[in-house]
């Protein structure tokens, strides 16, 4: 089947196959679910990305085209979580995304990142209950939406395959994805070192 037989979803999930292993990996190596302190620099590396996304949850342009996008926002949560293990962020966010500069087909691909980050939560949270964090205290933001995270993703995957891009937009989209996987494998690194 050619690669633009595929859904858009299934697309970015085949061009990002590769990193998205990479990253697993790295986390797993890090041992980042083993003790409460690794988890913590698993959070403040979480807050840093959700940082640099807070912009497009805010875009008028990107909430048209995903309804409920704003409600998905994660940044709080994980802000929550930091407070409850008395942590702070120790690496500052990138302006990435700045109000009305935010092209939405890059910012599909990033936010197809993040909120696939969802469907891999509950394998974290069941790890780190084993840590007596949960959905109320230290893991908010691995806590999943009411509906479940299949079905979150079913809605956000359809949402996200009815965007409407022209070729070169299906490319930056692509590239949004890969560049947010780039980022995350960075800030694993610094986190992990």
């Amino acid at each position: 089947m050619d690669v633009m037989e595929l859904s858009r979803a299934r697309r970015l999930r085949a061009a990002t196959g590769d990193m998205h292993e990479r990253l697993d990996s790295r986390i797993n190596a890090a041992a980042a679910f083993d003790s409460v302190e690794a988890y913590g620099r698993f959070a403040q590396m979480q807050w840093v990305f959700h940082a640099e996304l807070a912009p497009l949850y805010n875009d008028a342009g990107l909430k048209a085209a995903l309804p409920g996008l704003q409600e998905r926002q994660r940044l709080a949560l994980v802000a929550a979580d930091l407070a409850d293990l008395d942590l702070a962020p120790v690496v500052e966010p990138e302006a990435r995304f700045a109000a009305g500069r935010i092209d939405t087909a890059e910012a599909l691909g990033w936010l197809y990142v993040a909120e696939g980050s969802n469907m891999g939560a509950a394998l974290l949270r069941k790890a780190v209950s084993r840590l007596g964090l949960s959905d109320e205290f230290g893991a908010r933001h691995l806590a999943p939406a009411p509906g479940g995270p299949a079905a979150q993703w079913r809605v956000f995957t359809a949402a996200l395959d009815a965007a409407e891009l022209d070729p070169a937009g299906e490319g930056r989209a692509v590239q949004g994805a890969r560049t947010a996987f780039a980022r995350v494998e960075r800030l694993a690194e610094l986190h992990f070192a």
